[in-house]
């Protein structure tokens, strides 16, 4: 498996997000657990998860004990499996999503976290989704209390734009180690946030890689390019996705999430995937 930095943390080229197994249409647990070691067998050094990952309110954070479970049954060594985690997006449990940025709460929710994932350090945590409520210096500065009293190791945004990266630059005093933002062949508006990472040496995460759970499936269908490079290499549309993702900036892991051990074991295989400038040009859209 080829690697990737976040901050100075070598991870896995492509992670596995974790959000499939906990929301709306999740399989069972048994599933669920083959399905992360399947991925950890794969290479997979990279978990991403959240707190709001559930479906009830009254199972907050049962993918991030979901992730602990496989962590903890699986037969290597997972002390080099970075999990990723977010926090100040929560599910009332009625399907609707709300924010909370306030850092007293972020820094409760974190310590929550830590508690579901077993570990005194979270490898990676990350502000969910900007509060219009709460002033955003203010949320990122509830993630240097944590980085400076160990609660957290690295500490990362999600759905961000370059103002917010840049102002969370500063407040972390140069330590932002990620960027988590929606990027995909059908969602490509965050390309001035990924070039903005790549400047500034700053890990992207793409998330929905594949454009979402519901349609990651159709991708060869709604891009004909994608489907066209997929068929002359003999790989999946999905594949030849990741690889071009890869291939935007070297800051880039994709988590694209899976709930089946085929989905992340086919993931997985676009990491030697390299595919041509002409290709390039033509899935960017500039050929």
């Amino acid at each position: 498996m080829q690697t990737r930095h976040i901050a100075d943390v070598a991870v896995s080229a492509i992670g596995l997000g974790g959000m499939p197994m906990s929301i709306e249409g999740r399989p069972d647990r048994e599933r669920s657990i083959t399905t992360i070691h399947a991925a950890l067998d794969a290479g997979v050094t990279l978990i991403d998860t959240a707190d709001a990952y559930h479906l009830h309110a009254d199972d907050v954070g049962h993918n991030e004990e979901l992730v602990a479970e496989a962590l903890r049954t699986w037969h290597g060594d997972s002390s080099a499996v970075l999990v990723a985690t977010k926090g100040g997006h929560l599910r009332p449990g009625d399907g609707s999503w709300t924010l909370n940025g306030r850092p007293e709460y972020l820094k409760q929710a974190a310590q929550e976290s830590a508690r579901r994932l077993g570990v005194e350090a979270i490898g990676v945590y990350q502000f969910h989704r900007p509060d219009p409520q709460v002033p955003y210096e203010e949320s990122v500065g509830a993630l240097a209390e944590l980085l400076d009293a160990g609660t957290i190791r690295l500490a990362g945004i999600s759905n961000a734009n370059p103002d917010q990266i840049r102002l969370a630059q500063e407040v972390l005093g140069g330590r932002l180690a990620s960027v988590q933002n929606q990027y995909s062949p059908a969602f490509r508006t965050s390309q001035p946030e990924l070039d903005l990472c790549a400047e500034l040496g700053i890990a992207f995460l793409p998330w929905s890689p594949l454009g979402g759970i519901a349609r990651a499936g159709e991708l060869g269908d709604r891009f004909a390019p994608f489907a066209e490079v997929a068929q002359a290499r003999g790989v999946s549309p999905q594949q030849v996705a990741l690889a071009w993702e890869l291939a935007q900036a070297d800051v880039v892991i994709p988590i694209p999430g899976a709930s089946r051990p085929a989905s992340i074991q086919d993931s997985v295989l676009a990491v030697d995937l390299e595919l041509t400038a002409e290709e390039l040009d033509r899935l960017t859209g500039t050929a």
